[in-house]
């Protein structure tokens, strides 16, 4: 409120007096008289004498331009801070006020105004010339926590002591963006104005301020994700992967190196372009994406100029449930197929390569087998030749893979090579490998034999007996001298290489029937093991047949829990021809054989394939013969041999396969005797 001393007459004074008192403006503060005892007023109006006007407190003095004689006595009227109205300015300023007072008087236009201030985000603070509170908005409130009620007419010092509108009145220059602490912690950047008059006169000042909390706030957080922005727009560009990213409409928005690299497109060709520009054969599954804000995979199109065939996985990208694009990751399929090709290679590697098994597969708690376990180890310990030697199933290539696991060698390769299964002239150059040219069809540069595959490791000879005379001649000179030559080649190449062999013939009648070298025999058998075969070892049947039926359970699907009493006393009286292998073929039959939800494997099980299923098969054999000292003990083995084979070929009809597999022996082997005992005639051909 703006404070008015009057020194009028009294016809000016009624008018004045009524337009003040209208005015929520301009407060009168009294009546300015020459003689206050004399003078007699009828409008409970303050009443002062001149002089006393020094003392009051008073922002305007109005007087009559008929009392500028007395004013004069005022000398100048020096009011501190007020304001003082010549005789010429008076009927201006009267007709000022009449207007000011009529237009802050209309309460619909008042009304208009608060409700403006208080609707504002901006909190807004008035003080008058004595620092009093005029004008304390809701936002103000808000950000300040304090009340209208509690600051309108007070100090504004006392109300938020760390205020600087005191310092901008005194001053009268505007301070503009100041940041500023509130008491409650608030964090504000203000706007500080002083507010003058038409003559520069300082009526007061106002801050109008906001709430910068928020803004910091919003300022970090857009920080935040930008620099998400960033680091996903980084690992996006650094992926292998080829990937393309679109908006709702199936606009390109973004492309990484690796999709040019893939495509041949770049961004400039891509960005801002339909998500059909990059494909040359095929629909558009970024398009497909989006109108089905289903994910998409293994989809095979063909891309960019050179019609390159990929496979795409592309999904959709979803915000607060709307679709805002696809991305898409795309795969060169030669690539996928190189890598498939590869990958059988290496399994076809792995699996000619690795030795799976060790000590601890090896299942037996009978002495015989402990025996040839403790062997295989101390075996293992030493880099040397070890001849495995045991009927047809008895488990050699077992205990092959558990001495190389268990020697120092174990981290280098393992072959396995059955001497059986190729010709001689094949398996030579399979074991020393061949010079380019050796043979019709030898690969261009040559190859490497196995031998100089598994330098460094282990080599497995399974059925050692049935190399050729040749081959023999050439295994000895790699066992004596740590090389081996090529076929068609002249060179030596110095291998490392630990040799296993296996067989199940009697190597000690083939030296005496000259078909295996003696020399090379005794560079075999120097670490000899004997594996026993099942029927020695009858305490191990149920151990193994346990163990044999969780394999065959996993192998297929099955839930055979235990074996019965009646199975169990058959499996102990069987003569098991075929040892370990033979038990495993009969479960696995026991079990295909079985209905889904039996548990429990019965006698009524199992079969088995030998026609005689009692202990032994040599009852209709000469068990013994009486002593012919006239005769050496290598031909009476030959006699009792060509019983056990005539027996053998008649049991089978004839069927030369079966015949040699029931007996244990190769085909090739079996022709040998065959010819040997001249029993050719005696045989289907």
């Amino acid at each position: 409120m703006q404070r008015v001393m009057l020194m009028v007459t009294p016809d000016e004074r009624a008018q004045l007096l009524q337009l003040i008192k209208n005015s929520q403006v301009f407060q009168l503060v009294g009546l300015l008289v020459a003689d206050k005892e004399k003078y007699i007023s009828n409008e409970n109006v303050p009443v002062f004498s001149y002089s006393s006007v020094n003392k009051m407190e008073t922002d305007y003095f109005i007087y009559s331009p008929a009392l500028i004689q007395s004013a004069n006595q005022l000398h100048g009227l020096f009011f501190p801070g007020s304001g003082k109205i010549s005789s010429v300015q008076f009927h201006a300023l009267l007709e000022h006020l009449k207007n000011t007072f009529i237009h802050v008087n209309d309460s619909e236009s008042l009304q208009q105004l608060k409700t403006i201030l208080d609707n504002t985000h901006d909190g807004m603070i008035v003080i008058n010339q004595r620092l009093e509170i005029t004008i304390f908005n809701k936002s103000a409130e808000k950000m300040t926590g304090l009340s209208r009620e509690d600051t309108v007419g007070k100090s504004i010092l006392e109300v938020m002591p760390n205020s600087q509108l005191p310092r901008v009145l005194d001053s009268g220059i505007e301070e503009v963006n100041q940041e500023q602490m509130l008491g409650n912690g608030t964090k504000i950047y203000t706007t500080r104005t002083p507010i003058l008059d038409q003559y520069g006169r300082k009526l007061g000042a106002f801050a109008v301020f906001k709430d910068i909390t928020e803004i910091v706030d919003l300022a970090e957080e857009v920080t935040n994700l930008k620099s998400i922005q960033s680091m996903l727009s980084s690992i996006i560009q650094s992926s292998e992967e080829a990937i393309s990213v679109v908006d709702e409409q199936g606009k390109g928005i973004m492309i990484n190196p690796a999709y040019t690299r893939l495509t041949g497109y770049t961004a400039e060709q891509v960005i801002g372009k339909p998500a059909t520009t990059d494909i040359s054969e095929g629909e558009s599954i970024h398009m497909q994406v989006l109108k089905t804000r289903k994910p998409v995979r293994g989809a095979r199109l063909r891309v960019g100029p050179n019609r390159k065939d990929v496979i795409v996985n592309v999904a959709p990208i979803i915000v607060d449930g709307l679709i805002k694009g696809s991305v898409g990751v795309i795969h060169d399929v030669s690539e996928i197929k190189g890598l498939t090709e590869e990958l059988n290679r290496a399994r076809q590697i792995i699996r000619t390569l690795e030795a799976k098994y060790s000590f601890e597969d090896i299942i037996g708690e009978s002495e015989e087998m402990k025996f040839a376990v403790d062997q295989g180890k101390l075996a293992a310990s030493t880099p040397a030749t070890v001849l495995l030697r045991g009927e047809s199933g008895t488990g050699k290539e077992l205990f092959a893979h558990a001495i190389h696991n268990a020697s120092d060698r174990k981290f280098n390769k393992f072959i396995r090579v059955n001497c059986a299964a190729l010709s001689e002239s094949l398996l030579e150059s399979e074991l020393f490998g061949y010079e380019e040219g050796a043979f019709s069809g030898a690969l261009r540069g040559g190859k490497r034999g196995l031998f100089e595959e598994a330098n460094g490791g282990s080599i497995f000879l399974d059925e050692v007996g049935e190399l050729s005379q040749n081959t023999q001649a050439k295994l000895l000179r790699v066992l004596q001298e740590n090389e081996i030559r090529r076929v068609g080649g002249t060179k030596a190449i110095p291998i490392n290489v630990r040799v296993i062999a296996a067989t199940n013939v009697n190597l000690e009648k083939m030296i005496a029937d000259g078909t295996f070298r003696q020399d090379l025999y005794y560079r075999l058998n120097r670490m000899p093991i004997y594996i026993p075969p099942l029927r020695s070892r009858n305490s191990d049947i149920l151990l193994l047949a346990t163990h044999l039926l969780q394999k065959l359970n996993q192998d297929y699907g099955r839930n055979i829990e235990v074996i019965s009493k009646d199975a169990e006393d058959f499996l102990l009286t069987y003569d098991w021809p075929g040892n370990v292998r033979e038990l495993e073929n009969v479960l696995g039959r026991a079990i295909i054989h079985m209905s889904h939800i039996d548990t429990q494997i019965n006698r009524s099980h199992i079969s088995l394939l030998s026609v005689n299923e009692n202990k032994g098969h040599s009852d209709s054999l000469p068990l013994s013969l009486p002593y012919d000292e006239e005769r050496s003990l290598s031909e009476q083995m030959d006699e009792i041999e060509k019983v056990i084979l005539t027996e053998a070929i008649s049991r089978f009809n004839g069927n030369k396969t079966k015949t040699a597999k029931s007996l244990g022996i190769s085909l090739r082997n079996f022709y040998y005797k065959l010819e040997k005992y001249g029993l050719d005639d005696k045989v289907r051909k």
